[in-house]
């Protein structure tokens, strides 16, 4: 550790933490939910997100409540202005527009930080709002 007070991240990669959000979706309950209210799936998802397998509907929905709650989970906010887009090698990419957008401006939020996981009919997921320091 430096004792002079140097930073611990690189030089111009320091960040501020605005809000971190959590949270676990039982797959299998949630998709019995789904089916009883078929309207459900196109209320919560955007059209990139309404047509993959379940895991990942549930890691996308267990997202969208992170992401709230790294917000501080303000009222008024849609489900369709945060998509959580898959990168093929890299972490998931985070959309916001609109309201969820709106409340992140305000909090001063410049980056996101998102993790999934699936496994054992579990889906989780961790958001990180950060701003530049």
């Amino acid at each position: 550790m430096a004792d002079d007070g140097e930073r611990l991240a690189p030089r111009g990669l320091s960040s501020a933490v605005v809000g971190v959000g959590i949270d676990v979706v039982d797959i299998t309950r949630f998709m019995l939910t789904l089916d009883r209210a078929p309207r459900l799936r196109e209320r919560l998802f955007t059209a990139a997100e309404r047509d993959l397998p379940p895991s990942s509907l549930a890691a996308r929905f267990a997202a969208k409540e992170a992401i709230a709650k790294a917000l501080g989970s303000p009222g008024g906010m849609r489900w369709h202005d945060c998509t959580v887009h898959r990168v093929v090698g890299g972490a998931p990419r985070v959309e916001i527009v609109g309201t969820v957008a709106e409340v992140a401006e305000r909090l001063g939020v410049t980056h996101w930080h998102l993790s999934l996981s699936h496994d054992a009919g579990i889906a989780s997921a961790i958001a990180i709002a950060s701003r530049e320091a």
